[in-house]
């Protein structure tokens, strides 16, 4: 289940706020503001050159000779300064005693009252803006900039201890109901039909609370949404806020619990009480096992701060009335640990699950994924359903993204069926090693090893089907098969894990036989099929000695959900599990060598062709298997089966 380009939860323009961007620290800072003052001290001294040099600076003296000798036509006197202009329009500059007049002073230098009386004597009162800026700026230019330093300093501090006071306030983000671009609804979230019908009465009775209230009717609170991860939990949520139309609070568990003892509560609390003055709107709350797992354990680094998020939770929960309009939604792939309190009638009343997508499911994610990517006309969306059993919305939207890119990397402007078979397999398995080229011993094993399974599974009765065998690394395996199932099953059978384990071992069994020796490369299907056999003693009760009894019920419980209380069953139990676990491999590996050895020029023949050619695609193993006499398994034939 998933939605076009919607899947990512965005941030709203008044949503929340996001994470504090770190500034340059307070020594940088200083650094910075006195960089800033040397260049401005500097700035300044080089304008005050160049204003001063403008004109040429001469003493008083040879102003007094020059008047005295008649070619000096004009002076200004300003203040101390003393400008002469001569008769040949050039300026000469001078300065005079504070304490005298520039007569005075002329008549000091014995220049006569006639020589004085011919020049054109100009008095001007010292100031104007030249005057000023010169005379100030030295003084004023640091004290603006100290005071401006210390008023960014103080900002920065004032924010920041601000900053310490909203600690407090909710992290959610809000998905207004009138932003189009983030809206989503039912449409837009393919399969999980069963969901969506527990979930449209949310709905309803957002649109339409009367009529609940009315007739008695208390809607649930909380609805918690489980399933495996990718599912499309949140997305699902955010489809009942789009169809309601009302105000969607995003947070996740994680984002309650800070360092700070008392931020968590702090943080539900004012999350609520923004989400009450919104109403009607939901709260959801993702990954809700972060803050609401088992509480007393103190293991698993449980502490008393998450204790006190999860109280806060639930009182806030119980304190909704009958008739307030908010919903609180979450979401968790690991329900088994949450705390009873949590999932009591008035808090979580109601639980939805949402299963992995059958073929029908898949293939209608698929078109959803496809509506804004160019498909070629040989594009089979359906036969790329059958091909990704056990794929989530998530993995079938990596898929489709992944054909697209291998498509841009070749240039091309369409996806074509090649491209999402390619992209099948490296969501599976990873990218192709091609580098990771095998020397010819090793491509031999290996083509014997995957011989090896892809038979046993051919000829065993109750194993999946085999669509390709592949010696071309990926990931971290050196070749594989792939097996899939004729068709979706929610449930598997002892006779189904039996021939399983024994396809597991058909590679190790193969290596044995033809070379009398093993490798490692077994090692990933005995880890493999030994915790299968476990499972089907431990787990499943599929033990003829040990009969119906789950040992191992309560797994996965111990760390998250109930604490460490030892083991659950006895040292002489434990034995009788390992000799039973041990007797199921040992008669899936009898029978993995029968039909090796039954079917030795088979298994040949595979490894052969797998030597000279890496790659079997299913049409061709078939025809190697109908030549040795041995029938394909049959199944539903939908390449030409018409889309509904």
């Amino acid at each position: 289940m998933t939605g076009e380009d919607k899947q990512t939860v965005k941030s709203h323009k008044n949503g929340g706020p996001g994470p504090a961007s770190q500034g340059p620290s307070i020594w940088m800072q200083l650094a910075m503001a006195f960089v800033v003052f040397l260049v401005l001290s500097i700035g300044y001294s080089l304008v005050r050159e160049h204003v001063f040099s403008e004109t040429e600076s001469v003493p008083l003296s040879q102003i007094a000779g020059d008047i005295n000798a008649g070619i000096i036509s004009t002076v200004t006197v300003e203040g101390d300064s003393v400008t002469a202009v001569y008769a040949d329009k050039t300026e000469k500059k001078s300065r005079k005693e504070s304490e005298s007049s520039f007569t005075e002073t002329l008549a000091n230098y014995q220049v006569s009252q006639e020589k004085i009386g011919a020049v054109k004597i100009e008095i001007k009162d010292e100031g104007g803006p030249r005057f000023w800026f010169l005379t100030l700026a030295p003084l004023l230019i640091p004290v603006f900039l100290l005071f401006g330093i210390i008023w960014y300093l103080s900002r920065q501090m004032r924010g920041a201890g601000m900053q310490a006071f909203t600690f407090g306030r909710s992290m959610a983000r809000l998905v207004n109901p009138e932003d189009e671009v983030q809206k989503v609804t039912f449409k837009d979230v393919a399969g999980a039909k069963e969901a969506k019908e527990e979930l449209a009465e949310i709905v309803d009775f957002l649109k339409n609370p009367k009529k609940f209230i009315q007739i008695g009717a208390r809607i649930p609170k909380g609805v918690l949404l489980m399933g495996a991860p990718g599912t499309g939990k949140t997305l699902l949520a955010r489809a009942v806020a789009g169809e309601a139309g009302v105000p969607f609070f995003s947070i996740s568990g994680s984002e309650f619990v800070e360092m700070f003892v008392g931020v968590g509560a702090s943080r539900v609390r004012d999350l609520f009480l923004t989400a009450k003055k919104a109403a009607p709107s939901i709260i959801f709350v993702d990954e809700i096992d972060a803050v609401g797992r088992v509480r007393g354990t103190g293991v698993g680094g449980g502490n008393d701060e998450r204790e006190q998020t999860l109280n806060q939770i639930l009182v806030e929960m119980d304190g909704f009335e009958p008739n307030e309009k908010v919903i609180v939604m979450a979401a968790s792939n690991r329900p088994d640990v949450l705390d009873p309190a949590l999932l009591r009638p008035g808090r979580f009343d109601r639980r939805v699950t949402i299963d992995l997508p059958d073929r029908k499911d898949r293939e209608e994610i698929l078109k959803v994924h496809a509506r804004k990517k160019p498909l070629g006309p040989d594009v089979n969306l359906a036969v790329i359903a059958e091909r990704t059993p056990g794929f989530s919305g998530a993995d079938l939207a990596n898929l489709m993204n992944e054909g697209a890119i291998l498509a841009a990397r070749e240039n091309r402007k369409e996806l074509t069926q090649y491209d999402l078979i390619r992209s099948i397999e490296k969501v599976m398995l990873g990218p192709e090693r091609r580098s990771h080229v095998l020397n010819k011993k090793e491509k031999e094993i290996t083509a014997y090893h995957e011989a090896g399974h892809a038979l046993v599974a051919s000829v065993l009765p109750h194993a999946d089907p085999v669509h390709k065998i592949s010696i071309i690394s990926r990931g971290r395996a050196a070749g594989y098969t792939l097996k899939l199932p004729l068709e979706d099953r929610r449930m598997q059978s002892r006779k189904e894990f039996l021939d399983d384990i024994a396809v597991s071992l058909g590679g190790y069994v193969a290596e044995k036989m033809v070379f009398g020796d093993i490798t490692t490369g077994p090692s990933n299907d005995l880890q493999v099929l030994s915790a299968l056999a476990r499972d089907m003693v431990a787990r499943y009760g599929m033990s003829e000695a040990l009969g119906p009894i789950a040992f191992d019920a309560a797994m996965g419980k111990a760390l998250f959900g109930q604490g460490i209380d030892g083991t659950e069953q006895s040292e002489e139990v434990a034995t009788q599990i390992d000799a039973e676990v041990k007797r199921i491999i040992d008669d899936a590996h009898k029978k993995a060598g029968n039909v090796l050895k039954k079917h030795r020029k088979v298994l040949d023949a595979i490894a052969k062709q797998l030597v000279e050619v890496e790659t079997i695609e299913r049409e061709d193993f078939e025809k190697i298997l109908i030549v040795h006499g041995i029938v394909p398994k049959k199944k539903e034939d939908i390449e030409h089966t018409p889309i509904a």
